[in-house]
């Protein structure tokens, strides 16, 4: 691609004209600071962004009200220069920003109002323990306990009751609050408004979860009947702004469930569509619906819906209005975004996990340079969202870490050998050639990519290839020296100014009684196809490459037994994934052994010997091979002999092996620094 390209021609929204196609949609990223404001952290992401070349950004969950989730927050004027310093920042770069106002939760100011009642009462009654004062202690707990039950109990999980409870005068008070939002981010220099279509709004629109009787509910007119009430009154009350709606789709899984409950399904959706641009709406962007209580379901994980797979909805929305319309959902790559602008399914793309993978999306497309693809893994952005963390990249160091975290300028001219073309050391070349640096890399097999091409191969996890796709093409830009089949030698390395030693971990095989019988096999070996098994397997270690590794099994015709120590499996695997592995396992009948400690395997080779750690019990798992998947350990690497310094990044920088992200990571730091 180049400067020609579909997605980086211009396109007027409203009143605004953006300077190209490419969207960073509202994905919630929890950078903001506890009271909503935009601080140095979400500055700073977000004008990474800008820098590169994203030429519309969406802050994704925007409270008009003071919520208690920790959320962006727009509901006083002392928070306007915040999003005034924000607009400036992206302004600098002709990129131009929307706020997604949303209604987070039910009676926000009264859960609001009661969670600080209760953490009032807290704080007195550990005063009055300070002092000895064991009686107002323990009438303050009682007191702080009860506001919190209070709080939760008005906290009805994804909308359930609101929509229903909800009086016609709270429903007018939080519009009122939506426009007055807009207001404040209109006299803040912002572009556009995008309302939230899911949450409240959309559980109002959906036949699923909108239950009332009176003029909102009931028919599909009043059903969508507040959805454009706030459309008027954030038109009335910042007449200045662009306006976008975000319109949740209800779309149906393969067996013909529906997958998600607030907004609306596909006909009615496209009704809808039609009636939002007569309503002054600018731009329309189709998604998935939520409140379906697993976030993989609106931001599915790798290899469980196909790529773009809103996009038939969206292309069937672009063909009844004339405005804009943008698509988002698994558009993984720029050749995809731009297919899809040419065929006119859509008019702009929304590249959100993408974007926190590589923000250079749209220079790079001007520049055809290689492009850091997301692996839609959720490792790092999804699931931290889901309990409150901030969002990364298991592929980008900088990732949340904008404001602190950059490629340094080379010191000098260096000569870097990397030893091992794992992704630690392919992460770390990169690094140091983007300083400047003469690299070699070393690796003694005859490809790049290391234990990335075993992570591949259990089912739906091949996109993690695109890690390595990528490496080998930014590697040969870079004139990094690629040395396959190759070790290298003392006389080179000292001849460095400095080694990184990447050359990664190997898998453990437990020191047990039968561990060395034939069909006792790694997993590793398996993953790589060095060793074939079949018939019945004894999968011993239920972490992550277990439960993958048993799941590999499965889709090669194998029955299959899963021995952990602890009392669950994959108790590290993505939320968002786990349901998918349990379904995988009950549909194949896989027998779990949790809280279970093996000691041997049988004589003849043909069972497992452990013990129920629980009931203190003996348990006897007949099976065919023995599959080992107990962790791994960091290869050593003798420096005997080196001069040059030496430096460590991966799987064997420390005691513990790494995960992407922290081999990423380690070799990041590591090559930044010398």
């Amino acid at each position: 691609m180049s400067k020609e390209s579909n997605l980086l021609k211009p396109i007027k929204v409203g009143n605004l004209v953006l300077k190209n196609r490419i969207m960073f949609p509202p994905l919630t990223t929890n950078y903001e600071e506890r009271d909503g404001s935009i601080g140095e952290r979400s500055l700073a992401y977000y004008e990474r962004l800008a820098k590169g070349g994203v030429g519309y950004v969406v802050i994704g969950d925007v409270a008009p009200v003071n919520t208690a989730t920790p959320t962006p927050k727009l509901y006083d004027d002392s928070q306007i220069p915040t999003y005034q310093k924000l607009a400036d920042a992206l302004h600098a770069y002709d990129c131009k920003l929307a706020l997604q106002v949303f209604h987070p939760e039910y009676d926000v100011p009264g859960v609001g109002r009661l969670i600080r009642a209760s953490m009032g009462a807290g704080m007195e009654a550990e005063k009055a323990k300070a002092a000895g004062d064991m009686e107002t202690f323990a009438a303050k707990m009682e007191e702080s306990n009860t506001f919190r039950k209070q709080a939760f109990a008005k906290l009805h999980h994804d909308m359930l009751h609101f929509e229903s409870e909800a009086t016609v005068e709270q429903l007018n008070e939080i519009k009122t609050a939506m426009a007055e939002c807009a207001k404040r981010a209109e006299k803040a220099g912002v572009d556009a408004i995008e309302v939230h279509g899911d949450r409240l709004v959309g559980s109002l629109c959906s036949v699923v979860l909108n239950h009332r009787t009176d003029n909102y509910g009931g028919c599909f007119e009043n059903r969508v009947r507040f959805a454009l009430e706030v459309v008027a009154a954030i038109r009335e009350a910042a007449p200045s702004m662009m306006i976008e709606y975000k319109l949740p789709i209800v779309t149906r899984n393969a067996d013909g469930s529906l997958r998600g409950k607030g907004g609306l399904q596909e006909e009615e959706g496209i009704e809808f569509a039609k009636m939002l641009e007569k309503a002054g709406v600018d731009m329309i962007q189709v998604a998935q619906a939520n409140h379906t209580g697993n976030m993989g379901d609106t931001i599915p994980p790798m290899g469980t819906v196909p790529y773009n797979w809103t996009l038939p909805v969206a292309e069937k929305v672009k063909k009844v209005v004339s405005i804009p319309v943008a698509t988002v959902g698994r558009v993984v790559t720029a050749e995809a975004g731009e297919q899809i602008i040419e065929n006119g399914q859509a008019d702009i793309i929304g590249y959100g996990r993408s974007l926190l993978c590589d923000p250079d999306i749209a220079n790079k497309v001007a520049q055809d340079l290689p492009i850091r693809g997301c692996l839609n893994c959720n490792k790092g952005c999804v699931d931290a969202i889901g309990v409150r963390k901030i969002a990364s990249c298991v592929l980008n160091a900088e990732n949340g870490n904008e404001a602190t975290v950059s490629i340094r300028p080379g010191e000098g001219s260096k000569k870097v050998v990397i030893i091992g073309g794992g992704i630690a050391g392919m992460e770390a070349a990169r690094v140091a050639a983007v300083r400047g640096y003469t690299v070699s890399l070393y690796e003694k097999s005859d490809r790049l990519g290391g234990q990335l091409h075993l992570a591949a191969k259990p089912p739906r996890k091949n996109e993690i290839l695109r890690a390595v796709e990528f490496f080998e093409k930014e590697l040969v830009r870079l004139n990094v020296k690629l040395n396959l089949n190759s070790e290298c030698t003392i006389e080179e390395m000292n001849a460095a100014d400095a080694v990184i030693v990447t050359v990664g971990a190997h898998n453990l095989i437990l020191p047990i009684a039968g561990a060395d019988r034939e069909n006792v096999v790694s997993a590793w070996d398996v993953l790589g196809g060095k060793t074939k098994v079949s018939g019945t397997c004894a999968v011993i270690g239920g972490g992550l490459v277990g439960t993958e590794t048993a799941e590999y099994l499965l889709e090669h015709g194998c029955k299959v037994s899963i021995v952990e120590m602890m009392d669950k499996i994959a108790s590290g695997e993505s939320p968002t994934i786990m349901p998918l592995i349990q379904k995988d396992f009950a549909d194949h009948e896989v027998k779990e052994f949790v809280n279970t400690k093996v000691s041997a395997v049988s004589e003849d080779g043909k069972a497992v010997l452990a013990m129920d750690t629980v009931k203190n019990e003996t348990v006897t798992i007949p099976c065919d091979y023995v599959v080992m998947a107990v962790g791994s350990k960091k290869n050593t690497f003798d420096v005997s002999g080196i001069t040059a310094p030496v430096y460590f990044a991966g799987d064997c920088a420390g005691e513990r092996t790494a995960d992407i992200a922290s081999a990423i990571r380690s070799a990041y730091d590591v090559a930044n620094s010398i």
